[in-house]
């Protein structure tokens, strides 16, 4: 036997005990770094606020909790407005719904020609062994439901510590990461710091000032044509529409057609026509006047990033997608030298036109 053999078995066993150990450990920690992902994109959208407060010679921990208070407060303003629409929903269902089982009931009858109860009904439906087994298995998941929302409130909490201290301690922070690095290093990592504050500072910015014209816009539609709860609607599609991507236009105007529907079909008839229309009034008027200088991707890039963030790390990485590939473009958009395209066959259809213009 060789006799550097024994050691080398031993160097490759320790190794794979190694991978094995900070495999366990990244799978057990996965939680946690999506949370301090989560936080530190937050930290950068809401790091510009803070800056400019801090210019004011407010400190910078007093100018974060103002930033973080208010973020709070809007956040809770959404919801608060989104649950009054559907627990008044949820409300006039209850209270509709023995009509409803009635009208069925009478269809069902004139249609089949049957003789069909609604007490009788009820009582076989509230009797059955489907509902009393549905409501023991609920009951044994009274504790797991009570452990999830408890770790929704636990991660809530992590999230918005992470983002307190990343954004109060953004300059000290960046200090110390500089300090381990050597001096041609330093200049490139501050530089990707503040291509990725103001791009995700842009990008959320831009996002709530377009929330802001969409909601505005169809609170005064959907005011002038009487329908129910104009103002939670207006929030949830002003919201919906702009931080949800891709598919959030289509959830946002689905609601409040539905709400529509409940009043006057030809209502909702009028507000998908007005969603439809002002889709492409912020596709071709609005979006590009707003984000030219803040993320100016390209459609295809930006939905190819959001379904490459999906796949990657779920609704996480789908909400992240867009300002992290606007930050990357941008840090590479410093190291690219571009030139000017001479040869006529490069050119597209608009520079041919300004060209014989």
């Amino acid at each position: 036997m060789p006799p550097w053999l024994p050691r080398a078995m031993v160097l490759a066993l320790a190794l794979i005990g190694c991978y094995q150990l900070a495999d366990w450990a990244f799978h057990q920690l996965i939680g946690l770094l999506l949370n301090i992902v989560i936080a530190f994109f937050l930290a950068l959208a809401m790091e510009p606020a803070v800056d400019w407060l801090a210019r004011g010679r407010m400190r910078r921990g007093v100018a974060t909790a103002i930033v973080f208070l208010t973020v709070l407060l809007a956040a809770a303003g959404f919801f608060t407005a989104l649950g009054s629409v559907f627990a008044d929903q949820i409300t006039r269902i209850i209270e509709d719904f023995p009509s409803y089982v009635d009208d069925l009931v009478v269809w069902i009858n004139d249609t089949f020609h049957t003789n069909l109860n609604t007490g009788k009904l009820q009582q076989d439906v509230l009797h059955s062994d489907w509902v009393r087994n549905y409501l023991q298995e609920n009951a044994q998941n009274v504790w797991g439901i009570s452990a999830t929302v408890l770790g929704g409130v636990f991660q809530l909490l992590t999230v918005s510590l992470f983002t307190f201290y990343f954004t109060a301690e953004g300059p000290r922070l960046r200090r110390t990461l500089c300090s381990v690095l050597p001096p041609v290093r330093q200049g490139e990592v501050l530089r990707a710091w503040e291509i990725a504050v103001a791009k995700t500072g842009g990008y959320i910015y831009s996002r709530a000032l377009m929330a802001l014209v969409s909601g505005l816009a169809h609170y005064l539609f959907l005011q002038l044509l009487g329908v129910p709860y104009a103002p939670a609607l207006a929030v949830w599609v002003g919201v919906v529409s702009q931080f949800v991507p891709t598919v959030g236009t289509y959830l946002a105007g689905a609601l409040a057609i539905l709400i529509a529907f409940t009043a006057d079909p030809w209502k909702a008839v009028w507000v998908l026509v007005f969603v439809v229309v002002y889709q492409q009034f912020e596709n071709y008027v609005l979006q590009p006047r707003i984000t030219a200088r803040t993320v100016d991707i390209h459609p295809a890039v930006a939905f190819g990033s959001v379904i490459a963030g999906t796949a990657l790390m779920g609704v996480v990485g789908a909400l992240i997608a867009i300002p992290a590939t606007a930050t990357l473009q941008g840090f590479l958009g410093a190291y690219v030298t571009r030139y000017d395209v001479t040869d006529p066959r490069a050119r597209d259809d608009d520079q041919e036109r300004r060209g014989r213009s």
